[in-house]
Parts: C-alpha cells; structure tokens; sequence
C-alpha cells in the first residue's frame, strides 16, 4: 500500500525508510554508527551496506519533502503534453511533463530531484500554468529529455511561426485601440509565453547584463547587452508588441491596463540551478511601452576582491583602505562600470559575525545574506538621507550609501564617519580626482572633507580579447597615435586582438575587465583639498604619490594581451 507523502514529510532519512518498509529500526543504527566515521550522507551509507538500492533513497527524499515518486515508465506521453513546455524550458530545468489539461491549464511534471523546488514557482511564473510536481529516477528524466526534447527551437522559427498564425495578424493596424481583452488573450498564448521564455534563457545563457524590448513606428526591436555591447536579435511582428509587454508586467506583477506611467517591478527566477533577478522597467514612448529587463545573475557577481581582477598593488591598497576603522570611501565611474560589484566585494570580505553592515541601496540589486540592506523609497520618503539618520541609530561598524546625490547625504555620511564609522558609497565623475571638486561643489565644508576622505577609487570596464581566437598583430601609427604613443614607445611589445568565431559570436571579445584609479588620499593632497585645488593639481599630486590612472591600468592590459587599443581609448580619457 502506497504512503501518503504528507505522511513522511520533513522527517529525517532514517525513519521515513523505515515507515517505507525498506529498513529496521537496526539497520538504521548501524548505519548511523557507519556514518560517524565516513564524510557520506546516510542513504549513502545504506546503500553502500546494501540494506537499500539507489531508487529507494529517491523515493525516501521525495517522501521527505512530502512529494510522490512517479516511475516514467509507467507514463505516456502526448504530443499536447509534450508540446506544453518549450524545449529550452525542459532542457533548462531539467523536467518532463508528465499531464497537461488545456482548460483549467492544469500541468504535472516529473523532476529529478526534490531540491529543484523552485522549478515549480518558476514554471507558473513563466509559463502561468498551475503546476503539480513529482520526483523521479534521474535516468528517466534524461532518457524523455533526450526522446522528446533533444532538439530545440530557435528564436527566429518561433518568430516565424508566430508571423505566420493567423490569429496574432488579427492584432496588426489596431495600434492603442486594442482592448484589455485582446491584449491578455495574446499574452497568455503559448506562442508568446515560448517566445519570450526563449529569449529570457538565450539571455541568461549568453551572460547578457539587460534585454530591451523597444516599440518603434514600423518594428518592434528585441536586443541584448553583452559585455557592454547592444546586439539585435530576430524581430517579432510589430503588432506582437503589446502582448509580450503585457507578457512581462504579468510576470513582474505590475498593471497592465497603465500603459501612461513608467512601472518598476522585478522577477526572480532559477536558471539552471542558479539564482537570477530580472529588474524590470516599464517606460511609455510615442509607439507603445518600452520595455528593459536587467539581468541580475547573482552566480555571475564576483564576491570576492581577489576576483576582481585587481593588480597585486590595487588589491593591497583596497584592503588596507577596507580595513580602516573609520572614513569614507567613494567608488566612482558612470553607469554600468562595475562600482556595485567592487562594492559588494569589499563588503564580502567585511562580512562576518563581528560587524553590523547596513546598506542604503536604490534598488537593492543583490539580496546579501550577513547584510541589513534597505530599499530607498523616494514616493514613501525613505530617501538616502533619511536612511542614514537612523543607520546612526542602529549600533552599524560599517555603512553602504548607494549614492551621495546631494550635500544633506553628504553630511551625515561625514557625520557617520566622524562618529567612527566606515562608509562605502558611490559619485558619477569622469575619474578619481574630480570626485574631491565634485564634493567640494555640493557645498561640502573642505575641512570635514579632509578630516573623513581616506581613498576614491575609479573604474571602467573594457571587453577582454576571445580566448578562442585571439591573435598577434601590429598596431598602426593612427592605433597608437590615440594612446598618445610612438612606434618607438612599444618596440618590442606584443599587441592582441580577437579575429573573431563562434565562441565570441565573431566579435572577437569574451568577457570584460575592470581598469581602475586608485587615489588614496593623503596629507599633501588633503592640503590642496584645503585650498579648492583644480583638479589637474590634484591628478598630477596623485600621479607623483604612485597613483596609476585608468589610461595606465588599460595601457598595462594592452601589453598582457587582455585587451585591445579600441577598447582602451573607447573608455579612457588621455593623461594630460
């Protein structure tokens, strides 16, 4: 007689075996005097005494997160059943339906593993059916993944199909005058919902840091950034617009009948085992929405400031700088350089049971375990600002501003300096020393920004040279001519480039790399912060101290073969 799963669950190993009839009460304590001496898991353990098989174990998981186990064999698949989940979508989550009913859009797939529970939210969120789950044998799972959905489709054949069906032509020509009705018949349509999934895992899989979905006058554009580059995919019809909008408010809980004021919201998915976050922005233009998802791959962000990429002298400057009682920090550079994750770096490393962090964040990108983070809420009034008066209240060791915007930020991130703390926060200059004026100009007291300043610390991301196809090459006098540089200046150096393949889609870049400007600040530059020094003053201080600017760090890259000349001067300012 089969067990009701509701029955074993969270129950520990041993006894939901046990209540499965598959071992005594005995063998379970032999077992656990086994495993004392052995770094296994005890159905490991069991298995290994042979007191049960591999299947059983698997059922006995299942049982324990009070879901049923289901033999494949046993299951006859449809095409509607088959057809009910995109390729890509099985293939991603490892899962195979098993049931599907059309009307009540009733789904049940079969996983391999209890663990992947947040397939099941994930699959209603994306698909919008109402899913059942059950475990199964892992080779069953992959004999139907291989039988059924060994081959995937594509973008453009989804696109094509969806061009060719008669019902979506229905909706070309009628522009803002569609109904509510219209428009949420389009989205929940299956084709929609396979097009976008399509383009959300063709993202995720390509490392793609946002993908826009933009309306314009005679087309509807969907593309994707890499490594800081916009690429165009296939287009769907014009007309679809609206539905794979609607598609993507649905999933992000925003309102679909506002099509006049910008939306926020957000998603959160489990790509292949790995956490992802897609902030979603809503803006209407003259055409229709436009629509630009961020993808936020917390399995991409590096964690870790020896993963950065920083040069053995930069890393010893950061950590020197992150392990100060007190001060301020400022990471500076324009939007998309990287200042968040060199941030949420150095906060890793901070992280540990002896120091309260608290983050003022706007948004909160990365959810940090050890880390109080708070979401700034300008329409409630919870402002930068207003966050940091009550940090001040809240016993902190160390403080993350997301931004000084204005001189009352300014303040009191000084005034928490002054009061022992250290503050980590970011400004959107051009390099490190226009941070000092650009603080100075808010109308920041110059003696209280000498008293707190320790270090700014500027950045840029250029693309990195394609492993797979780079190759030698001598630059020409134009080349080096930009970096400001002679024939005779890189006589006997070697320049790289990327020829260009499939690996890197024959942009002859994979990846991307960080150049910084590290300016600690010392006595002779807080003398001319004193005086309201011009920038140049303090570049050139700075530079004679041992600071290597971010033209120099690009420059150091060239001459590894990390990167090229067009990326370096792309997003460098020469050193005058």
């Amino acid at each position: 007689m089969a067990i009701d799963p509701n029955e074993l669950k969270n129950r520990k190993i041993g006894r939901v075996l046990t209540k499965m009839g598959k071992v005594t009460r005995e063998q379970v304590h032999e077992a656990l005097e086994v495993q004392k001496t052995r770094k296994l898991k005890l159905g490991e353990v069991m298995v290994e005494l042979g007191y049960v098989t591999a299947r059983d174990v698997q059922e006995a998981l299942a049982g324990q997160a009070g879901m049923a186990f289901i033999d494949l064999e046993k299951v006859e698949l449809d095409e509607k059943t088959i057809g009910a989940v995109p390729a890509e979508t099985a293939q991603a989550y490892q899962i195979v339906p098993t049931r599907f009913d059309p009307p009540t859009r009733r789904l049940e797939v079969a996983m391999k593993s209890a663990d992947n529970f947040r397939a099941v939210d994930d699959l209603q969120l994306l698909m919008g059916f109402k899913v059942s789950a059950f475990v199964a044998d892992p080779a069953q799972v992959d004999r139907l993944l291989k039988k059924h959905y060994s081959k995937t489709e594509s973008v453009t054949e989804v696109v094509q199909d969806i061009a060719a069906d008669k019902k979506f032509q229905a909706l070309a020509g009628r522009g803002e005058s569609l109904d509510l009705d219209a428009v949420l018949e389009a989205a929940e349509d299956n084709k929609v919902i396979k097009l976008l999934n399509l383009v959300l895992l063709q993202a995720i899989r390509d490392r793609a840091s946002d993908i826009h979905f933009e309306p314009f006058e005679e087309e509807f554009k969907m593309r994707y950034r890499i490594d800081g580059v916009l690429y165009e995919m296939v287009p769907p019809p014009k007309h679809l617009g609206a539905a794979i909008t609607s598609r993507i408010k649905v999933m992000a809980n925003l309102d679909i009948a506002e099509r006049r004021l910008p939306q926020d919201g957000r998603v959160e998915l489990v790509v292949g085992g790995k956490p992802v976050d897609l902030r979603v922005a809503v803006l209407p233009t003259m055409h229709g929405e436009s629509v630009v998802m961020r993808v936020l791959d917390r399995s991409n962000v590096e964690m870790s400031l020896d993963r950065l990429g920083l040069r053995e002298d930069d890393l010893s400057k950061i950590q020197t700088l992150i392990a100060k009682p007190n001060g301020i920090v400022i990471v500076t550079g324009p939007t998309g350089s990287g200042k968040t994750t060199t941030l949420y770096a150095a906060l890793a490393s901070l992280n540990d049971t002896e120091t309260k962090i608290l983050t003022a964040e706007d948004p909160v990108e990365y959810d940090v375990d050890g880390l109080c983070q708070v979401q700034i809420n300008t329409e409630a009034e919870l402002t930068f600002a207003k966050a940091l008066r009550s940090f001040l209240r809240q016993d902190p060791d160390v403080i993350l501003v997301g931004e000084i915007r204005d001189l009352e930020t300014a303040q009191i991130s000084i005034q928490a300096s002054l009061t022992g703390h250290l503050v980590f926060s970011t400004l959107h200059t051009n390099d490190a020393p226009s941070s000092i004026i650009r603080l100075l100009d808010l109308g920041v007291e110059a003696f209280l920004l000498t008293a707190t300043m320790e270090a700014v610390i500027a950045q840029r991301l250029v693309r990195t040279i394609c492993p797979k196809c780079r190759e030698p090459f001598t630059p020409t006098e134009e080349q080096l001519m930009e970096l400001n540089l002679t024939p005779d200046d890189v006589k006997g150096r070697k320049f790289m480039r990327g020829k260009g393949c499939d690996h890197c889609n024959g942009s002859g870049y994979k990846g991307r790399m960080a150049l910084f400007e590290i300016m600690v600040i010392d006595d002779e530059i807080r003398e001319l912060m004193m005086k309201h020094a011009s920038t140049g003053l303090i570049r050139n201080e700075a530079r004679k101290r041992g600071m290597r600017s971010l033209r120099e760090s690009g420059l150091l890259g060239i001459y590894e073969g990390q990167t090229t000349i067009d990326e370096v001067v792309r997003e460098t300012l020469t050193d005058e």
